[in-house]
């Protein structure tokens, strides 16, 4: 963010009230979480009812991969590490996620 005119030098004790996003757009988050969503749901994962950022698949080498999203990070989580590469790998190439 860069000062606006009439703040240059020693503020003291002034302020400025920002009238939109810093960042983006408000909704820019929300859109994300939506696309993320549609992608993990494509995958065959189940969105939990009771955390919406929980998401869920039962592999069919009886195994289960639990993927968790909080703020900017992502948690997968589960016993068939096949899946757990193919997950990252989808999420690479939809989100250019490390």
């Amino acid at each position: 963010m860069n000062i606006p005119p009439g703040f240059e030098g020693n503020t003291g004790n002034k302020m400025c009230k920002l009238k939109k996003a810093l960042y983006g757009l408000k909704q820019s988050l929300r859109a994300w979480f939506g696309r993320f969503a549609k992608v993990m749901k494509e995958s065959g994962y189940k969105q939990s009812q009771g955390d919406h950022t929980l998401f869920i698949k039962h592999s069919a080498t009886e195994g289960i991969i639990a993927l968790l999203v909080y703020v900017d990070d992502i948690i997968v989580i589960g016993n068939d590490e096949r899946e757990k590469h193919e997950v990252k790998q989808r999420l690479a190439t939809e989100f250019g996620i490390k």
